[in-house]
């Protein structure tokens, strides 16, 4: 039986942000939380920069004693990051914020404006770092709220990508968290994840029954960058999500077709892995051993065969004019929405 929660009338956020050599982009995700009315803390977790990130996010502060800056000595990675701050926080909710992304104005008023919620969300703007000017003078277009509740399957089957498709993946969605319901069922962020930290953790959360609010109205803003942390993961990054994908099909009472969302999800990216690992044999060892490891078994074998072809496909497309490259737009949006003029 779920726990109701009561309605939020003076509603305190814990915002964190994880930071590794951000100093270029942290004082806009400072200045962006610290503007929000509904922002009890800011606290910024500095995963062992080789730049001058703490110097540049004390230099954000606002004067109003909101922020708070811990220094790791050691990079442990952002689910570590993440989880420290929240250890070190008490505001009864937690919002997450890249480094490298701001909120827009009134993102929480948005949030916060009906309950029974555990974890609320709302739409990301995307924005191709190249095309990115005046962060500060960023907004959205007023889109219709049209809440709606996340189920598993949903969720799940969300995060799979398809190849020729810009990706939106739900797990991008950086919701408002109730402090109280992660305390209720033990939940944090997996600390062995480098990649899918997110994914995790928000799908733990569902299967524990937590009630995952969207609206399409827009409140987070999301620079798109070819070096960003999650562009850069390793192989065995992928490898450790796809066990993530085998740990939570071992949760208590989970029904069968959210099993079932969840193979094709591990299948998606152990493939992935497979098919990036043979091309790291490849490059290290010579094609000899990376043909050893594709004909080890048919499930390296398959996922490589149409990996390979897949990527020669397009190369050929794109050099005979049949296909171009995915072109990708200064800006889109992470969930299709509709013009609340249009209401």
């Amino acid at each position: 039986m779920p726990v109701t929660t009561p309605p939020v009338t003076t509603p305190g956020v814990c915002v964190i942000i994880a930071a590794r050599n951000a100093a270029r982009t942290i004082p806009v995700a400072i200045t962006s939380a610290l503007r929000e009315r509904e922002v009890a803390e800011v606290v910024v977790v500095d995963d062992a920069s080789t730049d001058n990130t703490q110097g540049v996010a004390l230099a954000a502060d606002d004067g109003s004693g909101r922020l708070s800056v811990i220094r790791l000595d050691v990079n442990r990675g952002p689910s570590f990051a993440r989880n420290a701050a929240i250890r070190a926080s008490r505001s009864p909710f937690i919002s997450v914020l890249d480094a490298d992304d701001f909120f827009l104005e009134g993102r929480f008023r948005r949030l916060f404006a009906g309950a029974g919620w555990d974890f609320a969300a709302d739409n990301i703007m995307l924005i191709r770092d190249d095309a990115a000017n005046d962060l500060e003078g960023v907004a959205a277009p007023p889109f219709a709220a049209d809440p709606e509740f996340l189920d598993f399957e949903r969720f799940i089957e969300g995060n799979i990508s398809r190849r020729r498709v810009l990706r939106g993946e739900l797990g991008f969605l950086k919701p408002v968290i109730s402090r109280a319901f992660l305390e209720r069922h033990g939940l944090s962020y997996d600390e062995n994840l480098r990649l899918g930290e997110d994914y995790e953790l928000y799908a733990r959360a569902v299967a524990c029954g937590a009630r995952f609010k969207i609206i399409k109205s827009c409140g987070y803003g999301a620079l798109v960058r070819a070096d960003s942390l999650s562009g850069r993961h390793k192989t065995q990054d992928l490898k450790r999500l796809a066990d993530a994908d085998l740990a939570l099909l071992a949760i208590d009472n989970l029904p069968e077709r959210s099993k079932a969302a969840l193979r094709r999800h591990e299948r998606h990216v152990r493939d992935k892995y497979r098919l990036r690992n043979f091309l790291d044999v490849k490059a290290e060892r010579g094609l000899a051993s990376a043909a050893a490891y594709a004909f080890a078994s048919p499930s390296n074998l398959i996922p490589i065969v149409h990996g390979v072809a897949a990527d020669k496909l397009d190369v050929l497309f794109r050099r005979t004019g049949i296909a171009a490259r995915q072109q990708v737009p200064p800006t889109r949006f992470l969930m299709a929405a509709t013009s609340a003029a249009k209401e």
